[in-house]
């Protein structure tokens, strides 16, 4: 679920950044403030698969990004491609790391948050936390700087909620900055949330890879080994 913005008018400069590309698939490095896919009106047309089928006219989408949130994306440019790609977000097969900002200083150096999350339905897009009715959602974070009034942390989800680690660490009391949903930001600060790497199966020759885009707020953090192999939530 992505929040559309009120005056939509996302950068140009640089069309795409395209992180890799082949006959099956477009990885790019998505940047803030653009959409995932078009939205429902003519005026928020603009999104990274509009982009990419200027070139791939029958590419398709199979995971998004949050409008805010910045980092690996992947487009599907063939119909066997995207039917595997799917695949393997639905199966939670794929490996994510984020990177984000979040405010004030947190104590523990590592931790887990194991949350249920659902629809605020009344306030959407907004997510909530709920133990009856949500759906199991779980993430790993790992603090990896901290400074005077803010924290830089790894976050790994095992799940794919909406909005998922930005509720989670506002849960925490430390909401990602630049979150004008779970924060104090303004509409329009930048959302200091970024998809550094992201793992999966080739569609086409099974080989396992790993895409990492290099993220703007932290640019000295290296990526990290992403193992196909480690368990994720049932």
């Amino acid at each position: 679920m992505t929040l559309e913005p009120l005056d939509y008018n996302p950068s140009r400069e640089p069309h795409l950044v395209v992180l890799h590309e082949d006959r099956d698939m477009v990885v790019v490095n998505k940047p803030g403030g653009l959409l995932s896919v078009p939205g429902r009106t003519p005026d928020l047309f603009d999104s990274v698969l509009s982009r990419v089928r200027e070139t791939h006219p029958h590419a398709q989408a199979v995971h998004r990004l949050d409008l805010g949130t910045s980092g690996v994306l992947v487009v599907a440019t063939r119909r066997k491609a995207e039917a595997a790609l799917r695949v393997q977000f639905q199966e939670r097969l794929t490996r994510k790391v984020y990177l984000a900002k979040v405010g004030g200083v947190m104590a523990e150096d590592a931790g887990q948050v194991d949350l249920p999350l659902i629809c605020d339905w009344p306030n959407r897009p907004r997510q909530m936390v709920c133990q009856t009715t949500g759906k199991p959602a779980l993430t790993d974070f790992l603090v990896l700087e901290r400074a005077e009034e803010s924290t830089l942390v790894l976050l790994r989800p095992h799940t794919g909620r909406s909005h998922q680690l930005r509720v989670h660490m506002a849960s925490l009391g430390h909401p990602i900055l630049g979150d004008n949903l779970y924060g104090n930001a303004r509409q329009g600060d930048a959302l200091l949330l970024h998809a550094s790497q992201l793992g999966l199966y080739h569609p086409f020759s099974g080989e396992w890879t790993v895409f990492h885009a290099p993220c703007d707020f932290a640019p000295h953090v290296l990526p990290v080994a992403l193992d196909p192999t480690e368990p994720v939530m049932p």
